[in-house]
């Protein structure tokens, strides 16, 4: 089964967009990192990827990463801000790479700095397997990546290696047909 691109931009695409406006539209640097930190959506609820996550840890990881609003306001680029993310949570309860990687991501919407290269973590990870990718580092050059692939934003492709992993292990002689991506 061929990933069914106009899904992928109806739905999901949709909700990536609508993710990405919440956060870029906010108040302050504070109110973004509060609402990454705690893993909360417009509507007040929690993302799916940090609904296992006590809350007393989330409310830690905030304060943890208010301490760092300056360092975090002077990231050059994306790759800064998961660094800085993972380094002051080191110590907070089931605050991993998967939760490190989604609160620099929604943080750099509102200081739009997108990553610029697939970063490899949890699912992500298992689909690039799949793909016959380099595991080797924590993301991959766009360049590393199938040409189906690579037209699209690096944290869409991420959330597509994450999403279709189970797919491209089934499918592994469909995963570069022209309908995957």
């Amino acid at each position: 089964m061929a990933i069914d691109p106009a899904a992928l931009r109806s739905h999901h695409r949709l909700l990536v967009e609508n993710e990405r406006s919440w956060f870029a539209s906010g108040a302050s640097l504070d109110d973004a990192i509060s609402k990454a930190a705690l893993a909360i959506d417009e509507r007040g609820k929690r993302f799916s990827h940090q609904r296992r996550i006590p809350k007393q840890a989330l409310q830690e990881a905030r304060n943890a990463l208010l301490l760092a609003k300056e360092e975090i306001k002077n990231a050059r680029d994306f790759d800064d801000l998961p660094l800085i993310v993972t380094d002051r949570l080191r110590d907070v309860y089931r605050t991993g790479a998967l939760y490190a990687y989604d609160t620099a991501l929604r943080i750099s919407y509102y200081l739009d700095l997108l990553p610029t290269t697939v970063y490899l973590h949890a699912g992500t990870k298992s689909g690039a397997k799949a793909l016959g990718l380099s595991l080797n580092k924590p993301s991959l050059a766009m360049s590393e990546l199938p040409s189906a692939l690579r037209g699209r934003p690096a944290h869409e492709i991420e959330d597509i290696l994450c999403i279709y992993k189970d797919q491209f292990k089934q499918n592994d002689e469909d995963v570069n047909a022209p309908g995957c991506a």
